[in-house]
């Protein structure tokens, strides 16, 4: 059993209704993200491979391309511009190209946050 990691960064803007610091929240204010994709599985016997990183960068591209420099706010079926929503929508764009998905975690390195998710059928 193997496991690959891949991560890219995006720079994003949100608002956000909370508890605490509402109002700073509910202004547009942007964040440095850093996405990290965990895959896990087996080597394919043939290719040696779990998965073909060229072909996964793709499609890790594509959704890095969705992020960045936008209005979280904006995103279709992203709901609430949070860190778990973040890992879920990411998840969800990538399961079909990578079955092999095992964990989506974001952090916010400059506030020392991250949020794991290991998919619907986790728990």
């Amino acid at each position: 059993m193997f496991e690959l990691s891949k991560q890219f960064r995006f720079e994003a803007a949100h608002t956000l209704h909370r508890a605490v610091d509402a109002e700073p929240s509910r202004r547009i204010h942007g964040h440095s993200y850093r996405a990290e994709v965990i895959l896990r599985g087996p080597a394919d016997p043939v290719t040696g491979m779990v998965i073909d990183l060229g072909l996964f960068e793709r499609s890790l591209a594509m959704v890095r391309d969705a992020l960045d420099h936008r209005l979280l706010d904006e995103l279709p079926d992203l709901g609430p511009a949070t860190m778990e929503n973040l890992s879920a929508w990411i998840w969800r764009r990538l399961a079909a190209d990578a079955p092999q998905l095992a964990r989506v975690t974001i952090y916010r390195d400059s506030l020392g946050d991250a949020c794991s998710y290991f998919g619907p059928d986790h728990g």
